[in-house]
Order: C-alpha cells, then sequence, then structure tokens
C-alpha cells in the first residue's frame, strides 16, 4: 500500500513540476488536424481561449510523447495550456460530438451554432487543411536523398582476336555537397509555415464572414417587424379614414392619402422580407449549409463594440494573419537566396565497377577474374554558376520587403476607411437612440391624441408615423452598418468566407 501511495505521490510530483510554475491556466479545446512524429507536434484547430486568444489553427508541443500515438487527426480533444506557453498538458481525447447543428424550423438560432456549421461544413477550411497536407509532403520530398543507380557494364563483349571481353556491373551515387538538401527542406518547410498561416487566415475569414451575415440578418429581423407594425398602423388608419367619411369627418383626399400609405407600407413589408431571405441564404451558404431553412437568430443587435482606432490599428500589424503571411514570405524568399547560392557546389558523382574479365592469362585456359574499378568526379562550376537565380532570388527579397511595407499602408488605410464609417454609425446610433426617436414617438402620440379628440388634421398624424418608422427603420440600419464595420476591424479586414485560402507563393 505504502510503495502505491509512493508511486502516486512521485507521478504526482512529476506532473507538476512539468507544467510552467506561476502562470495562468486555460482550459483548451479544439479539433486535431495532424499529427507530426517527426517534430513531435500537433496542429490543432483550436476554440477561443477566453482572456488569450482567439480561434487559430496552428502547431502544439505536447507533456507527453506519448499523446502523439493516441491522437489522430479529427480527434476532438480537450487540455491544459498556460499563458505564453505553447505547449498542451493533460491532453485527452473528447467522445465524438453528434453531427453539425441544424435547428428544427421555427427553432432560434445562437451565433454559437452557425459557427460551428462553417467550421464543420464550409469547403474552403478543408480546402486549406488539404494545402496543408500536401505541403507538408512536398517539404518531405524536399529533404530526401538522390537515389544511387544500377546497371550492367560491359567492355569488349565480342572478346576480340584471343576470345576476351570483360561484363559486369556497376552502382553510382551523388553524394550531395554543400548543404543544399538542407536549405531546399529550410525554404519548403517556411513554405508549410505560410501555408499554416493560410489556414488560420481562411478560418478567421470564415467566422468573420458568418458574423456579418449573422448580424445582417438580426438587423434585418428587426427590419421586418418595424415593417409589420407600420403595415398594420398603415391598415388601420386607412380603415379609420373610410368608417370617418362614412359620418362625413374625412374627406376624399384624406383616404386617398391613407390608402397610398397603406400601399407603399405594405410594399416596403415585402421588400423587408425579400431582404431578410437574401440575407439568411447567403449566411447559409458561408456556414456551408445552403440548405438550411429560415430560422430566428438570438442575439443582441444594439450592443455594438466599442472599438479604438490606434488600438485596432496596433492589433491588426501585431497579429493580423495578412502581416503574417507577408513577413513568413519575406523568410522564404531569404531561404531561397540561400539555396541559390548553394545550387553552383559541385555534386560528387561516385560510380564503382565490378566485372568478370575473359582475358586469357599467360597460362594456357586461365583468364583473369574479377575485376574492379571506380569513377570519381565533380561538375565544374565554370559557365553556369547560378548567377542569374541569385540574382533574382536578391530581388525577391527585395520584393517581399516592400510587400510588407505595402500592406501595413494598405491595412492602416482600410482601417482609417472602416473606422470613418464606424464612427459615422455611432454618431447616427447615438443621435437616434437620445435624441430623434424619443421626440419622434412623442409627436406622434401627440397627433394622433389631437386628432383623435377632433383638435388636428389626419395629414398630420400620417406626417409623424412615417417619420417615427422611417427614423426606426434608419436607426437598425446604422446598428447593422456599425457592426459591419466593427466585426470587419476586428477581423483584420478578412470577410469573405467562401474566398479560397491565400497561395503560399
Amino acid at each position: 500500500m505504502n510503495s502505491k501511495f509512493a508511486l502516486w505521490a512521485l507521478g504526482l510530483m512529476m506532473s507538476l513540476h512539468a507544467q510552467p510554475a506561476g502562470k495562468k491556466a486555460y482550459d483548451f479545446r479544439g479539433k486535431v488536424v495532424e499529427v507530426n512524429t517527426g517534430t513531435k507536434r500537433i496542429t490543432v484547430a483550436n476554440e477561443p481561449i477566453e482572456g488569450w486568444m482567439g480561434s487559430m489553427t496552428m502547431g502544439y508541443a505536447v507533456d507527453k510523447e506519448e499523446v502523439l500515438s493516441r491522437v489522430k487527426a479529427g480527434d476532438q480533444i480537450a487540455a491544459k495550456v498556460y499563458d505564453g506557453d505553447f505547449t498542451l498538458y493533460d491532453v485527452r481525447v473528447l467522445p465524438q460530438a453528434a453531427a453539425a447543428v441544424t435547428p428544427a424550423a421555427g427553432s432560434w438560432l445562437r451565433l454559437e451554432d452557425l459557427e460551428q456549421m462553417a467550421v464543420a461544413s464550409n469547403p474552403t477550411l478543408a480546402q486549406a487543411q488539404a494545402n496543408q497536407r500536401a505541403a507538408a509532403g512536398l517539404a518531405r520530398q524536399a529533404g530526401l536523398y538522390p537515389n544511387p543507380t544500377v546497371g550492367y557494364y560491359g567492355d569488349e563483349i565480342r572478346g576480340g582476336y584471343i576470345g576476351g571481353g570483360k561484363q559486369g556491373g556497376f552502382l553510382s551515387q551523388t553524394i550531395v555537397l554543400g548543404g543544399k538538401l538542407h536549405a531546399a527542406r529550410r525554404v519548403a518547410e517556411l513554405e508549410v509555415s505560410e501555408v499554416e498561416t493560410s489556414a488560420q487566415a481562411q478560418r478567421v475569414r470564415i467566422l468573420n464572414n458568418v458574423r456579418s451575415y449573422f448580424y445582417q440578418v438580426l438587423a434585418a429581423q428587426r427590419l421586418v417587424e418595424v415593417r409589420e407594425s407600420l403595415a398594420r398602423l398603415a391598415a388601420d388608419a386607412a380603415e379609420t379614414s373610410r368608417q370617418l367619411s362614412n359620418i362625413g369627418h374625412a374627406d376624399r383626399p384624406d383616404i386617398l392619402q391613407a390608402e397610398v400609405e397603406e400601399q407603399q407600407a405594405a410594399m416596403n413589408l415585402r421588400v423587408a422580407r425579400q431582404s431578410l431571405l437574401a440575407s439568411w441564404r447567403m449566411l447559409a451558404a458561408v456556414a456551408g449549409k445552403p440548405d438550411l431553412p429560415p430560422a430566428r437568430l438570438q442575439g443582441d443587435l444594439d450592443s455594438v463594440p466599442d472599438l479604438n482606432y490606434e488600438e485596432s490599428v496596433a492589433a491588426t500589424l501585431s497579429h493580423g494573419p495578412q502581416i503574417k503571411f507577408a513577413q513568413q514570405a519575406v523568410e522564404r524568399a531569404e531561404a531561397s537566396l540561400v539555396s541559390a547560392r548553394k545550387a553552383p557546389i559541385p555534386d560528387l558523382q561516385v560510380t564503382g565497377i565490378v566485372v568478370q574479365s575473359y582475358e586469357p592469362l599467360a597460362r594456357p585456359g586461365s583468364v583473369t577474374g574479377v575485376q574492379a574499378g571506380a569513377q570519381v568526379g565533380v561538375q565544374l562550376p565554370i559557365f553556369n554558376r547560378n548567377q542569374g537565380s541569385i540574382a533574382a532570388a536578391k530581388d525577391e527579397v527585395e520584393s517581399a520587403k516592400q510587400e510588407v511595407a505595402r500592406l501595413r499602408l494598405q491595412l492602416e488605410r482600410g482601417l482609417a476607411s472602416l473606422f470613418r464609417d464606424y464612427d459615422a454609425a455611432r454618431v447616427s446610433i447615438r443621435q437616434y437612440k437620445t435624441g430623434m426617436l424619443p421626440r419622434a414617438e412623442q409627436a406622434y402620440k401627440l397627433y394622433q391624441a389631437n386628432y383623435q379628440n377632433m383638435a388636428g388634421a389626419y395629414a398630420q398624424v400620417l406626417i409623424s408615423q412615417r417619420t417615427l418608422f422611417q427614423l426606426e427603420a434608419d436607426y437598425i440600419q446604422a446598428l447593422a452598418n456599425a457592426w459591419q464595420s466593427a466585426l470587419a476591424i476586428r477581423g483584420f479586414g478578412l470577410m469573405d468566407g467562401l474566398a479560397a485560402p491565400m497561395p503560399a507563393r
């Protein structure tokens, strides 16, 4: 019993010792994309880690090597991570989840449900993962040694006038010198990193696009509700006008004006419903479920994020996948230059020959027998020293560096434009919410009360009614605009979830 307790305590102490001390711990969940036993890392598409990092697809080390044989691509895993440490601790495989959420007709859908669908069904994410596997395969190929050549060797096969001749075989091998294989493998590994960044960017793009359409549908739902209310009020007003006309309290122009308002409200309602349906179809397509039946969305349209320009610029330029991708292109171009400079270093060509010689010796009936030979040579880099490729590689490095500078300016310009729209929408929201809408509602109620008490004209009721509902529609549109700009800002401008993943070259 004591020995078992001692072993348990020893194991616990070793486990505690392996985990970083003094660092904040986070719960980690995600889907395994690839297990690389060579680098002893697993690539995981992780869920957002509150307080540390968002959804990413990247490689992680593991605290125990046996994890590499226990997990496989497609597994859902949970683990523990620590602040600033990209190692997974206490990795465990979760039971296979049910199929992606498909809501029943009339049910409510949350943003999380749609994000889950998109990650599971959007084909561009699977495309990005296939690109990762292809790049990893090319990286393995780049580091392989040349195959040897084996063949037949013959000399004076017919024997000449004395019936001799030699027949046998040879083995030839190219000995790669100058670190060329390592340089080529380094270029390929950097291309793998670029493809991984492209996959991370694609995941961000898909989730951003889902969120964008989610809030677009939310706004469309609200607008339909406003248009329905206006259509009901317009219909009631038209009916009231007709009834008042019967008792002589409304003129023919009043009835016609009310009926025009009724028809216009009905037309606006039909347009709003069509817009809602179109927005839903776009959301369903990005989620990878084009046949998803329309459902009510559960979300808070009014809680627009409060963003700061300087903080957003800093976050985009330091954490944006586009910048990371461009910086990796510089690293790859520099590695390609190293590889180009190593290319003219000659390889060693070694050939060994073993033959049976039938050349007769002085003693009657005897022949020379088995003979061996060797050839060793190198190609002299006299005319072709890879000058053109080296010069091109230098210019590619310079071009890649300038691309980083260009991209930074482009992102800053894009953020300036997005913040212009975001700030304008926020100003409009505040003005609608605190100023215009309360006053318009009060004016409408007063005009309506005056008309009901025979103290005001019906035309004033119609005008105030139309003003109130138009302001509500404009308020909803301002909310939608603010959300679109905010999501584009927070999502590094990556918004098209059905665009092909960024190419590595």
